[in-house]
């Protein structure tokens, strides 16, 4: 790891300042921050820390949405979302170990935009919003391919609004050694509209199943999935899975999601 000056404001507007240049990097829970720098594969000058950011902490209702800071643990978010949205509460949960839970944000997570992390499933099946330092983005804007995203540089996550479906539900189907999803999904009914979003399986990060959406807002079954099928063809392909294998898992997932709800 490289020698590097490291900053805490207390403040979104004191980061934002601190943020100035290239040679800064900001730094939430660091769960894959700091990993990534002891294996020298980033070597910022400035570490800017979010962590002492009051305003960026804690989860309450706002209208009809769940405001939660993006400074807020996934075990905080774990803990108050477990009667306003459990299927959120359940993902956040099941995110890594207590240790993770413990440390990693849900800011850090959707602005990293990990191929195979939890929040960016629950974010785009939510239909939720983004709220950053300088405007708000749609989750659908949001996630615009493996690690990429519509921020700009030095623009922080501050906030994530999620509205609450009729019923929701993530199956998550585990990586044991890393415990990311090999593949998972997050299924939400809002009455007249479905979302399916998929982590964990395509080499273009999350992304919404619109063919299952489609069918499943006209008959909300696991009956409705069954003779659909997703391409292998952009799907992630290692030693823990075939791109066909994932393909298999989303559709599995999904029925078993639909399945729990119906």
């Amino acid at each position: 790891m490289q020698n590097f000056e490291f900053v805490r404001p207390t403040s979104v507007a004191d980061a934002v300042a601190a943020l100035k240049g290239d040679e800064a990097q900001p730094m939430s829970g660091g769960q894959t921050l700091m990993p990534t720098m002891k294996a020298r594969l980033a070597a910022p000058e400035i570490l800017v820390s979010l962590t002492a950011i009051d305003e960026m902490k804690g989860v309450r209702k706002d209208g009809d949405q769940i405001w939660i800071g993006g400074g807020t643990t996934h075990a905080t978010v774990a803990r108050e979302t477990a009667e306003s949205y459990p299927a959120l509460s359940s993902l956040a949960g099941r995110i890594g170990d207590p240790s993770v839970r413990s440390r990693g944000t849900i800011g850090g997570s959707i602005a990293n935009n990990d191929p195979s992390a939890c929040y960016p499933a629950g974010a785009l099946g939510s239909g939720a919003t983004i709220v950053t330092d300088r405007r708000e983005i749609a989750a659908d804007d949001f996630f615009q391919g493996m690690f990429m995203s519509a921020l700009d540089e030095g623009e922080i996550v501050t906030a994530v609004k999620f509205p609450v479906p009729q019923k929701a539900i993530y199956q998550k189907f585990i990586q044991p050694a890393s415990r990311f999803p090999l593949t998972a999904v997050f299924v939400a009914h809002f009455g007249d509209t479905v979302r399916v979003a998929v982590t964990g399986a395509s080499s273009d990060g999350v992304f919404r199943w619109t063919e299952a959406e489609e069918a499943l807002q006209g008959n909300f079954s696991a009956d409705a999935v069954s003779g659909l099928s997703v391409s292998a063809a952009m799907m992630i392909s290692d030693l823990h899975g075939s791109g066909a294998y994932r393909a298999q898992l989303t559709k599995v997932m999904t029925q078993r999601a639909v399945a729990a709800l119906a």
